[in-house]
């Protein structure tokens, strides 16, 4: 190995120097942090998987140590002035949405006959993992809190493969099944008592634009389902103005950008299907 040459060393640095003059200082959430605090959140909401360990402080005091660290720590990074109103609000939300939650959990062991047990549910279900961050993120996201949300629906995303947005507004007892793959954009509506499986975007349509030619931000650009919706495995539904009507059925590949009345099922193109012997092959 060569020695280094101090004198190229130091030209190297010397071309990167108006970035670190440009840089700016920020502090952003940090990452353990987060993750510690989803973990606490969890086994507040769901005692049974709390660890009972001398080391480990009580879950309760790990969410409000790291949330108040964290909701603090976003506000400052995004230039913005803590406010410590805002923390209070969204510890004092928690009660409801843990009530929330065990409804989730409720629905998911109705809605599968797989499931043996609710403890199963929440310990092996990446539906449950991710609507559990998703309403707590929901509420700091109603809340005004800048990135920690979008933070932890990503945390989410890469622990269970689905993609939901902060701002998706979703009702009670909605079930995930499998979950891979599903994307929830930032608009959709999702009724109570819903049934989503695998592979299923709620996307837009298109993207308006401004007239100078930038993206129009702030209107509805995902679907809407009410009430006891299901969507099976790998469709597609598009547009703000897309409504899935109570109670309809969206079957599996489909790609759908209208609406639908409550009580239907919508299915795509028959299939021609062909068996060919592989002449006792196998």
């Amino acid at each position: 190995m060569h020695p280094m040459d101090v004198r190229n060393f130091d030209a190297r640095l010397a071309m990167l120097a108006p970035l670190v003059r440009e840089a700016k200082a920020v502090r952003l959430p940090r990452e353990p942090q987060l993750v510690e605090a989803v973990h606490a959140l969890r086994a507040l909401v769901f005692p049974d998987l709390c660890e009972a360990r001398d080391d480990q402080p009580a879950p309760e005091r790990l969410v409000v140590a790291r949330f108040a660290e964290l909701i603090d720590e976003a506000f400052v990074a995004c230039g913005q002035p803590p406010d410590s109103r805002v923390t209070d609000q969204f510890f004092a939300g928690i009660p409801s949405i843990a009530q929330m939650l065990s409804r989730d959990v409720q629905a998911a062991f109705r809605g599968d006959p797989a499931a043996q047990h609710a403890l199963e549910i929440v310990v092996c279900y990446p539906g449950i993992r991710a609507l559990l961050v998703h309403r707590f993120a929901h509420a700091l996201d109603r809340l005004g809190v800048p990135l920690l949300p979008r933070m932890m629906a990503e945390h989410a995303h890469r622990e269970t493969g689905i993609d939901i947005h902060p701002s998706a507004l979703i009702g009670e007892e909605l079930f995930i099944d499998h979950g891979t793959g599903v994307v929830i954009g930032q608009t959709a509506v999702i009724g109570a008592r819903c049934r989503i499986y695998q592979g299923v975007t709620l996307g837009a349509k298109s993207f308006d634009r401004e007239p100078d030619g930038s993206l129009r931000r702030g209107y509805k650009r995902h679907p809407t389902l009410e009430d006891d919706v299901t969507v099976y495995a790998g469709a597609t539904i598009l547009g703000g103005d897309t409504v899935i009507g109570r109670g309809s059925v969206v079957a599996g590949g489909v790609f759908l950008t209208k609406s639908v009345p409550p009580g239907h099922v919508v299915t795509g193109p028959k299939l021609e299907l062909r068996m060919i012997s592989m002449g006792g092959a196998i």
